[in-house]
């Protein structure tokens, strides 16, 4: 009779913990969706206001480094926390990424989504873990609560946020005790979202191609480019990082030059395109009307400013560079561009946070079950041919993978 009261007394605990997790991610992911698109809409309309890029990522760099504590960590922080790390997510993250990030887009910042999402996730949920007095394996299971609520109510996927939180903290191996509370909160997160109105987009793959060895061998060239371009944006951002910072050893300063040098960007390319976070461009590549190189000036665009220091995600940026990626491979391999397109979307993601089965999950909510096969393997190669060292340093690796890109430059080096 003990042990029943036990159990049942655990399971009301946990469900009042998801609960609480779930509705807090959904309401402050509708809220943060809901600015986003007010920012990209004033900012469209004031384009004067781009000029300001400079000016707004010094302000925020100066307030991380005044109240933020540890927050300028970011998603390492949440990912540290949820491994076991004793560094405490602070509440005050919650406001600094959030108006951070909305402050990035009205300004005209290349940059995503879903870090912010999963901060906010990561902060309150440490705090729901103080108030139900969690133990430590306890409040670990709690972050990735959080990591799941706010993954799954910013982009509408609560299958592909339930496992990107077990499996985004370590890599090769899953938190397989927190999937159910995991699976649980992103549901209501996402619930949540559904019933303030939130609309999410979802894109066709279009007619999926007969099955053919030919087209098997496309794919995987493919997703090798995938994985090496993945590579690409997350080893660009760590040397712009590290370049700025023996630059300008101020960090306000040091942002502002990064601010500069995103509008020598838009000087240099004479377009504001890759502002913010160009969704157009995903309608341009699974319509097939991108410019060959969109993948490549996003990437740009994107790098330095989450070089800088601009607040925001690399998600939406890294759908954005992959799907444009896969359209221009889909020309040249001569398969059909909206089906390599949806590949690339999952494919650059996937190698970029070495998760590939939440990926490969989410290309499933997105486009559809009959597209599983594909997502599946263009998320596992990418993942495999991709660094280790993907846009999250803070995880942690029981995966020993075969570096594709650096081996390369290690032979042209013999």
């Amino acid at each position: 009779m003990d042990s029943i009261k036990k159990i049942g007394i655990t399971m009301i605990k946990w469900l009042s913990v998801c609960l609480v997790i779930g509705v807090a991610t959904g309401l402050l992911s509708s809220f943060f969706l809901t600015s986003l698109s007010w920012a990209t809409t004033t900012r469209e309309a004031n384009q004067w206001l781009i000029f300001g890029m400079p000016l707004i990522v010094m302000v925020f760099t100066w307030l991380y480094q005044k109240y933020g504590g540890l927050s300028h960590q970011g998603n390492n922080l949440v990912i540290r926390r949820a491994n076991g790390s004793d560094n405490l997510i602070p509440l005050v993250l919650i406001p600094l990424t959030l108006f951070g990030t909305i402050t990035s887009h009205l300004f005209g910042a290349s940059v995503g989504r879903e870090g912010t999402a999963v901060q906010m996730g990561g902060s309150w949920s440490e705090q729901v873990a103080k108030w139900f007095n969690l133990s430590d394996s306890e409040r670990q299971t709690a972050i990735i609560c959080g990591i799941s609520g706010g993954f799954a109510s910013v982009f509408g996927t609560p299958f592909a946020g339930a496992i990107f939180a077990v499996e985004v903290i370590m890599i090769g191996r899953f938190k397989i005790r927190g999937l159910l509370p995991s699976l649980l909160t992103a549901l209501i997160a996402n619930q949540v979202t559904v019933l303030v109105g939130i609309q999410h987009s979802h894109y066709a793959a279009g007619i999926i191609p007969d099955f053919s060895i030919s087209l098997l061998l496309k794919v995987l060239l493919a997703s090798i480019a995938f994985g090496c371009v993945a590579t690409l944006f997350s080893w660009s951002i760590r040397q712009i990082k590290t370049i700025y910072s023996h630059l300008i050893v101020n960090p306000v300063l040091r942002a502002g030059f990064g601010g500069l040098v995103v509008l020598g960007l838009v000087g240099l390319f004479g377009t504001t395109r890759y502002l913010g976070l160009s969704l157009p461009l995903l309608s341009d590549a699974f319509a097939g009307t991108h410019q060959l190189f969109d993948f490549i000036n996003k990437l740009l665009f994107t790098v330095f400013s989450l070089g800088a220091g601009f607040q925001g995600g690399e998600v939406t940026p890294l759908f954005e560079i992959g799907a444009t990626l896969g359209a221009s491979l889909a020309t040249m391999l001569q398969v059909t561009v909206p089906f390599l397109a949806s590949l690339g979307f999952i494919g650059v993601f996937a190698g970029a946070t070495n998760a590939p089965l939440a990926c490969a999950v989410m290309g499933v909510e997105l486009f559809g079950l009959e597209l599983a096969p594909w997502l599946l393997l263009a998320s596992y190669v990418s993942c495999f041919f991709a660094s280790s060292k993907g846009i999250y340093i803070a995880q942690g690796n029981q995966l020993n993978k075969v570096n594709f890109c650096k081996l390369i430059s290690q032979k042209k080096d013999l």
